[in-house]
């Protein structure tokens, strides 16, 4: 008897409890993919108007991670392998870490477009998943042998509408079970790239990267019909610009699902924000409007930095410390005469190249910032108290996102004996009353359900 009583509390009481990781290192990063190029147009970067380095600059004001674009094959001879293997080589003797991001095309990569390398256009899926695993594993092996192997690479950028159009397509009427097929398999190859490029001992990180820096259903859409495919990576990216993705508030709630609901690390691997909207170039400013601004936040200076501050802080915050960190999205890219720029107003330089006071926001040391706990940011069922019980006994539970929670009480065989909570509860720690009754002397469970998340503890009746 005590042996079947052990067996159903086993079998029936388990204990689901979210995992937690403690912070790694926290990456405050840049994206430069442009510096070279705007180095060979006579571009000059400043800090308190003396001429320097920009990769040292950032390095002086706390960025230790570095993120470079790759294209296929390029008309003017940047964003090529020659010129990343040249940039590797300076970002890795600063002592800076280093991501690739594989746009695998020939041009801008994004969700709304994918476009194959000219090279590859006419080939055979099957010989195109070769190109792409031959593709990055060359890549790779160029980095590796000149001593610059990455720390992270993303297999594509913004992919989620898929890469390597329209073979491996998965929007709209592209959503099907054969697309998704063709799209991971071809994911998996530029993984399998990486891997296999590899010595005994090196340790390259690969990131997933989509757009949906507010959207959590499309999130959800995406990472877990990818998971579900058996794509094995270790970081989701995310990219976030406040005109696109929805405010930090869509953010904070989106980054603490997915670190709860998929156990990886996140990045918020794009994100920018003007400190200014006036226009110095006759290029088109691709912000340049108030109804574009996040609210709380002008287009300052002081409104650039406070708008780091507070999404930095966000990230550092994300449930189980799966916060990892940020990429600043080209904050190098001011306009020189021979090119323009249309992100003039959200570099991290002035207009006349001078290193902005906003760069204060990445010049911390995660170690040093303590934040209380927070019990009311995680679900979490408590163990009710007291116990044993006779007969009232009260439940505490948290959750960081607003949704329905239902607690239901059953007996030792998994019976239902009553559901004492199904209301709609916003971020919070509540506290709920069980009253056994009648019942009789006894183990019970009482189980947790808010969206996907469900936990189940046991408690101990004893009059």
């Amino acid at each position: 008897m005590k042996k079947s009583y052990l067996t159903s509390l086993f079998l029936f009481c388990f204990i689901l409890l979210p995992l937690s990781a403690q912070n790694k290192d926290f990456i405050k990063g840049v994206d430069v993919s442009a510096l070279k190029q705007i180095e060979d147009n006579n571009g000059i970067y400043y800090e308190n108007g003396v001429p320097g380095d920009a990769l040292n600059i950032f390095k002086n004001n706390g960025i230790n991670y570095i993120r470079l674009r790759i294209w296929h094959t390029t008309e003017d001879g940047y964003t090529n392998l020659d010129k990343t293997l040249l940039m590797a080589e300076r970002i890795k003797a600063l002592g800076l870490k280093l991501l690739i991001d594989f746009h695998y095309s020939d041009t801008w990569a994004d969700p709304g477009w994918q476009s194959k390398p000219a090279a590859w256009e006419d080939l055979s899926f099957q010989i195109l998943k070769d190109s792409i695993y031959y593709y990055t594993s060359n890549v790779i092996t160029a980095l590796r042998n000149q001593n610059t192997l990455p720390d992270m690479v993303q297999i594509g950028n913004e992919i989620v509408c898929g890469i390597l159009w329209e073979d491996g397509r998965i929007c709209e009427s592209y959503n099907t079970f054969q697309q998704w097929d063709q799209f991971s398999e071809l994911v998996k190859e530029g993984i399998r790239g990486v891997k296999e490029s590899l010595s005994p001992g090196d340790s390259v990180k690969i990131m997933i990267h989509i757009d949906r820096g507010g959207d959590n259903a499309g999130s959800q859409w995406f990472f877990n019909n990818l998971i579900a495919l058996g794509v094995d990576f270790n970081i989701i990216g995310l990219s976030y610009y406040p005109w696109w993705h929805g405010n930090l508030k869509n953010l904070k709630y989106n980054l603490n699902d997915l670190a709860l609901r998929y156990n990886k690390e996140i990045i918020v691997v794009e994100t920018a924000y003007p400190w200014t909207l006036d226009w110095y170039d006759n290029t088109h400013n691709l912000v340049g409007d108030t109804s574009q601004l996040h609210t709380g936040y002008p287009a300052t200076v002081e409104g650039q930095k406070s708008f780091l501050n507070d999404l930095i802080e966000l990230i550092l915050k994300i449930n189980n410390d799966k916060g990892a960190g940020l990429f600043y999205w080209a904050p190098e890219y001011i306009s020189v005469p021979a090119l323009g720029s249309s992100w003039e107003n959200l570099t991290l330089f002035d207009f006349n190249g001078e290193l902005l006071g906003s760069i204060e926001a990445f010049n911390f040391d995660p170690a040093d910032i303590q934040y209380p706990p927070q019990t009311d940011y995680s679900f979490h069922l408590y163990q009710n108290y007291p116990n044993p019980f006779n007969p009232v006994t009260r439940i505490k539970f948290s959750i960081p996102v607003a949704g329905n929670v239902i607690i239901k009480v059953y007996d030792i065989l998994g019976n239902e004996i009553k559901t004492i909570l199904d209301e709609y509860k916003t971020i919070g720690t509540y506290e709920t009353e069980f009253e056994a009754d009648s019942l009789p002397n006894s183990v019970y469970c009482y189980r947790m359900i808010s969206g996907d998340y469900s936990v189940t503890k046991k408690m101990i009746l004893l009059r």
